[in-house]
């Protein structure tokens, strides 16, 4: 294969073929190509697109890069969910074992976090004693026993997509679409499940900022598991604002927990119920999404979820009591309130700026290397639509480092405020599937 004639055939906007992309892909992973011409033709990709049968192809074979996940001994439709990712999103500590104890089988890998928070691992290490490695009959067991288990992603799933994304990361080639698509359908399908929700975010604090990019990355989404016979369907949901209220590891552990005590952020809640309607729909349990959301608003108010979430825990060596009883859980050395200078109703709040401050608190990793404090993070006292006199608390910083000044204005920043009265924004606005009968995209507004 001349990988000049592949650069030189997407420099002119031509279609590669399945033959080509798969013998690309094979001899990148063999290390049979330098970097700088895979870049080259990445930005080639990046600026003419692909089209549906290069994205298909290039999903193929990425997912056939590593190994396979053989779930066929999990006893029950297995339902996956993957999130684009934002600030405060702890939603699979909270949803999966509401759509576990209700006969869902969540057999899901996770990763860790890279930016303003950890991923959902770091976040359930911060429960002492909590392990993400599993071998593969401990996961398989778990989750036919107690309906769900999260583990760490294994190395030797979906190899080419690792080595593809660190290059695509310092090469500028992140925002493609048919990049993106492929990059998270191929790890999802290697997982193994046979229905898939998808989360995709836009917003100030998520990766896609408009809607319409988000509902065009979740066509293409949609398509791809359409393609590859699976279930797979998508939420577009707003990152304008930190999900709930709290962000950074424990703080979401916490907030998680409370919401399966019926206690939780009107918008995560919301978000929860939504999600789980669409899982519980894919898994053929309840043929309505107004039966999905009593039964899972139920699974919340009889301890159902919670009790699914404790034996998760201790299935996995986490030490119950801290889950038993939230106050063990360390604090941080130093905690700041940060008052409001104005008064009136919160128009605007910066996320990503919100997200960066957390995780300059300690909460993320600037790089791979960094050391997560798990302590560390924020804590909103107030979001969009509220009404704020001045000296109210805008939120709480809690960090290991004494020197927090500078963050602290940088805290205050991150609001707008209006004169006029704000409606709080939905969380969840359309709901994107395949309809079959009709070959063609189904969006329902919320």
């Amino acid at each position: 294969m001349n990988m000049v004639e592949l650069i030189e055939k997407k420099k002119n906007k031509l279609a590669l073929t399945k033959e080509e992309i798969g013998q690309w892909i094979d001899d990148y992973c063999h290390n049979l190509i330098p970097d700088y011409q895979v870049s080259a033709l990445l930005m080639a990709i990046v600026l003419n697109g692909m089209t549906d049968d290069e994205i298909f192809n290039l999903t193929e074979a990425m997912l056939h890069s590593g190994k396979v996940l053989d779930l066929s001994k999990i006893v029950g439709v297995k339902c996956d969910k993957h999130s684009t990712g934002g600030v405060g999103d702890k939603t699979s500590l909270a949803l999966c074992p509401m759509v576990a104890s209700l006969g869902v089988k969540v057999a899901k890998m996770s990763g860790r976090g890279l930016g303003f928070t950890g991923g959902t691992l770091d976040k359930l290490e911060s429960i002492p004693g909590m392990q993400v490695i599993l071998t593969p009959e401990q996961f398989i067991n778990n989750v036919n026993e107690i309906g769900m288990a999260i583990i760490g992603q294994s190395d030797e799933l979906v190899i080419a997509d690792k080595k593809l994304y660190a290059l695509r990361d310092v090469t500028g080639t992140v925002d493609s679409i048919p990049l993106i698509a492929s990059s998270i359908m191929s790890k999802k399908l290697a997982a193994g499940s046979d229905c898939i929700l998808l989360d995709v975010k836009y917003g100030n604090g998520a990766f896609m900022h408009t809607k319409d990019d988000a509902i065009k990355l979740a066509k293409t989404m949609v398509r791809i598991g359409e393609h590859f016979g699976k279930d797979v369907r998508a939420e577009i949901t707003s990152m304008n604002q930190p999900l709930g209220y709290a962000i950074g590891n424990i703080l979401e552990v916490k907030e998680a927990v409370n919401t399966l005590r019926g206690n939780g952020p009107k918008d995560f809640v919301e978000l929860c119920l939504s999600s789980g309607a669409t899982m519980l729909l894919q898994a053929g349990i309840c043929t309505t999404r107004e039966e999905a959301i009593k039964k899972l608003q139920d699974s919340i108010d009889s301890g159902k979820a919670l009790a699914t979430f404790r034996q998760f825990v201790i299935a996995q060596g986490g030490d119950i009591s801290y889950i038993d009883d939230l106050n063990k859980f360390p604090q941080a050395m130093y905690v700041h309130e940060v008052k409001s200078m104005k008064a009136g109703y919160i128009s605007h709040i910066d996320t990503m700026a919100l997200g960066m401050i957390s995780m300059r608190l300690g909460a993320g990793r600037e790089k791979k290397s960094d050391i997560i404090d798990p302590t560390a993070g924020i804590v909103l006292c107030k979001k969009l639509g509220d009404k704020v006199a001045k000296g109210d608390v805008l939120l709480t910083m809690y960090t290991e480092h004494p020197n927090t000044s500078e963050l602290l204005s940088e805290s205050l920043n991150a609001f707008d405020f209006s004169n006029e009265e704000i409606t709080a924004p939905k969380v969840v606005e359309s709901l994107v599937s395949y309809d079959k009968n009709n070959k063609d995209f189904m969006i329902v507004e919320e």
